[in-house]
């Protein structure tokens, strides 16, 4: 399965959605020392008043610090933009954000500023409570390439070291919350698998963006890579 299906599929039609509310879910699922919580970019520009909100993304705070008191693995990241990065579409004349432009790597989705290093925009939610969490990844700092990814950037080939970082932990399966559902969530759940871990979203501890039908495709390119789409309430405390 191709990650970048994701994008290559903007605009796909709703057939894309027909898929249950949730799949292959478990009556409990007990985090254990093989286990880790992605929680991926809860950043300011991502909520209420940034640059780049998603819709009702600050309701998944208190829900993901919820769940997190279940994990004593806990992965943060950070989208981490240089000025003028290569995915905003204030760096290409006459473009506007959420167009489509072709760049070394493949397609692109230009994007209003957001998380430019060292801004309060890029800095994580104040409300977030996870104090036993162990590592924060930061991605999307190389000017000319895009990284959804807590795993890989958009090259296919750049990595962050997080999948050998999991390895040394001894980790077997990821739980994936955080925004956007259908982009840096989605891209993180399927490259995890591509890594060989047992992969689970956490789907109301997620909000998707859902531009141009992205978040119907999202969900279908998961489940046929065998993300297993999971409620908060599946986890056991």
């Amino acid at each position: 399965m191709d990650r970048r299906g994701i994008l290559a599929g903007l605009g796909a039609t709703a057939l894309m959605s027909a898929l249950p509310a949730r799949g292959w879910a478990a009556a409990s699922i007990k985090p254990d020392e093989t286990s880790a919580l992605l929680v991926i970019d809860v950043q300011n520009c991502f909520l209420p008043g940034g640059s780049l909100a998603v819709k009702d993304g600050e309701q998944v705070v208190p829900i993901i610090n919820r769940i997190a008191k279940a994990f004593s693995n806990v992965v943060l990241t950070q989208d981490w933009h240089t000025p003028a990065h290569v995915s905003f579409a204030s760096s290409h004349a006459g473009k506007k954000p959420f167009e489509l432009v072709d760049l070394a790597y493949g397609k692109q989705v230009l994007w209003p500023d957001h998380c430019v290093q060292g801004t309060e925009g890029a800095a994580l939610s104040k409300d977030l409570a996870i104090p036993q969490a162990e590592l924060i990844i930061r991605k999307g700092f190389h000017n000319a390439v895009d990284s959804y990814s807590a795993f890989t950037e958009a090259d296919g080939k750049t990595t962050t070291g997080l999948a050998a970082y999991l390895q040394a932990r001894g980790i077997t399966r990821v739980f994936v919350a955080g925004l956007a559902t259908d982009f840096c969530v989605a891209w993180t759940a399927l490259d995890a698998r591509k890594a060989g871990l047992e992969t689970y979203v956490v789907e109301d501890a997620c909000r998707g963006i859902d531009t141009q039908g992205s978040l119907a495709k999202a969900w279908t390119d998961m489940a046929a890579a065998g993300v297993k789409r999971i409620s908060s309430e599946d986890i056991a405390a």
